[in-house]
């Protein structure tokens, strides 16, 4: 029987360009905090209330470099369609190899794989500076599109917390996922600096 190609998915005009994934800079900063904002306006990815404004989350971001995670972009035809940082997931010690990850895609870009991509970028980058886990905190259980990515990329399920944010006039759930980062728990972690 003779095999047959699958026709390539049509890839809409909004990322139609190649995507590029590189490090944030302070001109991305403007679309950052619009794409953040609309997620705090109308989604529960977040559990802000209030967007923060461009001085809040160029702060933010300061911090986050400053502890060397790394903080990327994904940017198409000169447009930035998503952000992914990865931040510490508890400040205290024995914490210190598991990171906690992000990701935003700007709207009207939803499942045309920048997530994805965005976050294979930083899985790479936290495995690449010796980090051990990674730990995906998803506001609402009803998320599937980033359960799902997170999933895709080998994490886990490692939890659900039941109704401990409140927004949009209804309770939402929390869900833990967590994927090893090289060689996870097999081996000691080297001391961090």
């Amino acid at each position: 029987m003779p095999r047959t190609m699958k026709a390539p998915a049509r890839v809409p005009p909004a990322v139609a360009g190649e995507v590029l994934i590189r490090d944030v800079a302070d001109a991305d900063m403007p679309a950052v905090q619009a794409i953040y904002a609309h997620h705090v306006l109308h989604g529960l990815a977040s559990f802000e209330i209030k967007p923060p404004d461009l001085d809040e989350m160029i702060r933010r971001r300061d911090v986050i470099r400053a502890g060397g995670y790394p903080y990327r972009v994904a940017v198409v035809d000169g447009r930035v369609l998503g952000y992914a940082y990865a931040s510490q997931f508890r400040p205290r010690p024995a914490y210190a190899h598991s990171v906690e990850d992000s990701v935003y895609v700007a709207d009207g870009v939803h499942r045309r794989g920048i997530g994805r991509r965005l976050l294979a970028d930083l899985i790479d980058k936290c495995t690449a500076l010796g980090y051990r886990q990674m730990i995906a905190v998803i506001g609402d259980s009803g998320n599937a599109p980033s359960i799902g990515v997170h999933a895709a990329l080998g994490f886990r399920q490692a939890g659900v917390m039941k109704s401990c944010g409140f927004k949009f006039g209804r309770w939402v759930d929390t869900v833990m996922m967590q994927r090893p980062l090289g060689d996870g728990d097999d081996t000691l972690p080297k001391p961090r600096s």
